[in-house]
């Protein structure tokens, strides 16, 4: 009989997509996952087997103690969790493992040493997870809805300040990153998601594709919001991001906006089974510099379209595939971001961001809120 093979995965499913999409458990500390013959197991301990028992979708759940306390009496001795694996593997004929590329160091050392051929896998380990299944683009979908219920409170917010000088206050003070970012936390939080590192920036802080913001807004400056919770029901996430401006932004600001809607509509034209996302990604960036808007050093900063145009979306924030400056040809399925922007200091950021499911004959725009660059 030939030796078997077996995928590994040794992690908190809180923190690994890739085991949580497996078992389908939700845990905060380290488990074992494997799968022999395309028959899932979980070896768990005894806080957890109950629970795992009555939540996973695995096909077999067994002790981790009771295998524990088989391989002592066999060794006499202490055994860790590489020696728990040895015992288990022999009674499946389990001789070569796969595991991802985050497995620890350590624990493949030790199982090597015990006579195991180890080999990595890629990101994503399991590559099913790509292609979305209708139930999981519904999920997203309803993480989509709590993103744009928050930044409709964050739009209506803004929307009601009064510009004072060069900034927006809101009711006797001056309206800050900070309360914005808050209100939407709330919002989410009502909807059953969270969210952390919510991008709430105006003025030059814009510029900087990934700056959180801080203190008060700008006025006749853009600000982009930039809102990517996850549901803590389903665990899917979503990515949505507006840019508006409260006052009367630069004529260049004004042109910025256009241009980057219209990188949009490209990308919305071009997405569909069998097409590279870099394609995509380079037509954008041929239309901003055909149009003036050229990426590179100026002054000695990056400025212009100096990020990609999307990426995958799922139970990750950022997964495959890319739609960016690598070859990533797209399937149908795959849920995308369309997320271009353009960036000088002399007229702030712009960036618009949407979900899009790459259906058989295109892409469907999953994400509906209003692109509104200028408020009243």
């Amino acid at each position: 009989m030939p030796a078997a093979e077996a995928l590994l995965i040794v992690a908190a499913s809180e923190q690994s997509a890739d085991l949580y999409y497996a078992t389908r458990f939700l845990a905060p500390d380290a488990f074992i996952f494997t799968q022999i013959d395309g028959r899932k197991i979980l070896i768990m301990s005894d806080l957890e087997i109950d629970r795992a028992k009555e939540q996973s979708s695995a096909d077999e759940i067994i002790s981790y103690s009771s295998l524990q306390s088989e391989a002592k009496k066999k060794t006499g001795g202490p055994v860790g969790m590489a020696g728990v694996l040895d015992h288990f593997y022999k009674t499946r004929g389990v001789a070569s493992i796969s595991v991802p590329p985050s497995f620890p160091v350590a624990m493949a050392d030790a199982l090597r040493e015990k006579g195991y051929s180890l080999t990595a896998g890629k990101e994503p380990f399991f590559p099913q997870r790509m292609v979305k299944r209708p139930d999981e683009v519904a999920a997203i979908r309803e993480t989509i809805k709590a993103t744009e219920d928050a930044i409709k409170t964050a739009i209506d917010l803004i929307t009601q300040s009064e510009i004072h000088g060069d900034e927006l206050w809101l009711r006797g003070r001056p309206l800050t990153s900070e309360l914005v970012r808050k209100t939407m936390h709330l919002s989410m939080m009502g909807d059953d998601c969270l969210a952390k590192e919510t991008i709430v920036a105006g003025g030059l802080q814009a510029c900087d594709p990934h700056c959180i913001g801080f203190g008060p807004l700008k006025a006749h400056w853009p600000i982009v919001l930039d809102v990517f919770p996850v549901s803590t029901r389903s665990h899917y996430y979503a990515d949505i991001t507006r840019t508006i401006v409260k006052g009367k932004p630069s004529e260049k600001a004004k042109t910025m906006y256009r241009m980057v809607r219209e990188g949009q509509e490209i990308a919305f034209g071009m997405l569909k089974p069998g097409v590279d996302g870099k394609a995509a990604h380079d037509a954008i960036l041929k239309h901003f510099e055909k149009n003036g808007f050229k990426t590179g050093l100026i002054d000695g900063r990056m400025q212009g379209f100096f990020h990609g145009t999307g990426h995958g979306l799922g139970l990750e924030i950022h997964e495959a595939p890319r739609v960016g400056g690598v070859s990533d040809i797209l399937q149908e399925g795959q849920v995308v971001t369309v997320e271009p922007g353009l960036y000088y200091l002399d007229a702030g950021g712009i960036r618009i961001e949407d979900d899009v499911l790459i259906t058989k004959t295109g892409c469907e725009i999953l994400s509906t809120f209003p692109r509104v660059f200028e408020l009243g």
